[in-house]
């Protein structure tokens, strides 16, 4: 497993090991030592999602305010540009964000810690994302920061415009939201 660095040094990059041969390819998608002892980082995964999307979906950019959940996100299908933008209040990169294009094809994966909105786009004609959670889902602290919120300046590598639901149409700006201190 390969750790990269990011603009914002909590997000990281990673790349897992991939064994390759004529019949195609194994790898390991999580290794709880491994990802400890590259990151010095603990966390205990409690629950996986999964999801399909079409082309120009944009889901996101999502967080709960109660149960922050951290993120490691992967795409098993298609190619999407996932983006993690930083909502914490005391932490110097608050209001910066950092995307990266995760496929099938390039296996790579994101951490996003707790404190972060989530949301990605997807590129291709159909995507499924999984992705492990840190905590379970919170219905009642779910919030939404809307996509195209002009202060984060999102640089989404859009079309045309997205095909969005009506709670990620709905969502507020940062400077509205109610965010991590």
């Amino acid at each position: 497993m390969k750790i990269l660095s990011t603009d914002i040094p909590q997000v990281l990059l990673i790349e897992p090991q991939v064994f390759e041969d004529a019949r195609g390819f194994f790898l390991e998608s999580f290794n709880q030592k491994i990802f400890t002892d590259k990151t010095s980082l603990h966390y205990d995964f409690v629950q996986d999602n999964h999801s399909q999307s079409a082309y120009n979906v944009l889901r996101g950019l999502h967080y709960q305010i109660t149960q922050p959940q951290g993120k490691l996100v992967r795409v098993v299908v298609g190619k999407i540009f996932d983006v993690a933008v930083d909502i914490r209040k005391s932490s110097s990169t608050f209001g910066k964000w950092v995307g990266y294009e995760l496929s099938a094809e390039n296996k790579r994966q994101l951490w996003i810690p707790p404190g972060f909105a989530h949301g990605f786009l997807v590129l291709s004609e159909v995507a499924e994302v999984i992705y492990k959670t840190t905590d379970y889902y919170s219905p009642g602290g779910d919030r939404t920061i809307l996509w195209n919120d002009p202060d984060l300046a999102i640089d989404w590598p859009l079309q045309q415009p997205p095909i969005l639901s009506a709670k990620d149409s709905n969502g507020r700006l940062l400077k509205d939201a109610e965010v991590y201190e």
